[in-house]
């Protein structure tokens, strides 16, 4: 080519380049769901990861590619704003139950505290369906107190009556989880498991395609969830932006240690959205901090869909635990 045709080639130059800056405003304004809060919102996740996810989505927009969003990346970031107690670990994962997208953060196997209640339930539910019973009264009633008051005494009669461990293991590889492992003879607490089982074990509940449990055993579980006691209100519930939560939380002192292990699961509603969304945590050295760490935790999970970074780093307020 001859001389002439170098400015052409700038200019060309000039025009993709500003090309590329207009997919990549897009790309971020897309992220942070179309609003000057949504910029505001990808501007402070700060990290490298979710700077990845977003270049690499501009380059599948250049190329007439779906854009797709890392939502680990973003929790990561959104994660680095929750403080995390020397000593302390946190694992936790979110769920969209309609899109089918998720995240999830950190790892590690985890003891459930009373989460496992939930767990309980569900394998006592799915047993008299395949023996085509409803619940005893008794039955209901234990069911009641263990979920609803998180009573020890309850959870302890249901867990002889579905078998203690291999009950709910049995129950568990129908329901498809597989990092969860039930409790040596009567140490249901003790039971292991980790934030996608959990994640898992929700869908059982909240999500009819592919469930075991038939509508009226999810509906009762929920029924019991959205009725936890005043004192019990934590966790999870803490990312709903109204009072539409279900939940069961756990928290246990271990005798070796002293430190505390703190668990919330549930949905909570965001943005006239539902998510599923599980916190599992141990270490914290007094059951208020492990409080304060799971409900940041879920804001931080649940901010990763709606985009309220703000609310991820909020203190608990207004904490009240029960044991």
């Amino acid at each position: 080519m001859d001389s002439s045709s170098r400015p052409r080639r700038r200019r060309r130059a000039r025009r993709s380049r500003r090309r590329a800056l207009v997919l990549l405003a897009l790309a971020l304004v897309t992220v942070g769901c179309g609003t000057a809060a949504g910029a505001m919102y990808m501007t402070s996740w700060a990290h490298p990861r979710a700077a990845e996810a977003v270049s690499s989505s501009a380059s599948r927009a250049s190329g007439g590619e779906e854009t797709a969003v890392d939502r680990d990346a973003l929790l990561a970031a959104a994660m680095g704003s929750v403080g995390v107690a020397d000593g302390a670990e946190v694992s936790v994962a979110v769920l969209d139950p309609d899109s089918g997208e998720g995240a999830s953060y950190g790892e590690g196997v985890f003891d459930t505290a009373s989460i496992v209640k939930v767990d309980v339930l569900a394998a006592l539910l799915l047993q008299a369906q395949d023996a085509g019973r409803t619940l005893t009264a008794e039955e209901r009633a234990y069911a009641a107190a263990m979920v609803e008051n998180s009573d020890n005494d309850s959870t302890s009669a249901l867990w002889r009556a579905i078998g203690t461990a291999d009950g709910l293991d049995a129950a568990n590889e129908r329901f498809g989880l597989t990092g969860t492992a039930g409790g040596d003879g009567p140490l249901w607490g003790l039971t292991q498991t980790t934030a996608a089982d959990q994640i898992t074990l929700l869908r059982q509940v909240f999500d009819a395609e592919g469930s075991e449990l038939d509508e009226a055993s999810r509906a009762y579980v929920r029924e019991l969830m959205e009725r936890i006691a005043v004192g019990q209100r934590w966790g999870v519930s803490a990312a709903a932006d109204g009072a539409e939560w279900a939940l069961k939380n756990g928290w246990l002192r271990r005798s070796t240690t002293g430190l505390w292990v703190i668990n919330s699961i549930g949905r909570v509603t965001a943005g006239g959205h539902g998510y599923l969304v599980a916190v599992l945590s141990r270490g914290s050295a007094t059951q208020e901090e492990g409080i304060a760490l799971t409900e940041a935790a879920a804001r931080a999970a649940v901010s990763v869909f709606t985009g309220d970074t703000g609310a991820a780093a909020g203190d608990a307020a207004g904490v009240q635990a029960s044991s």
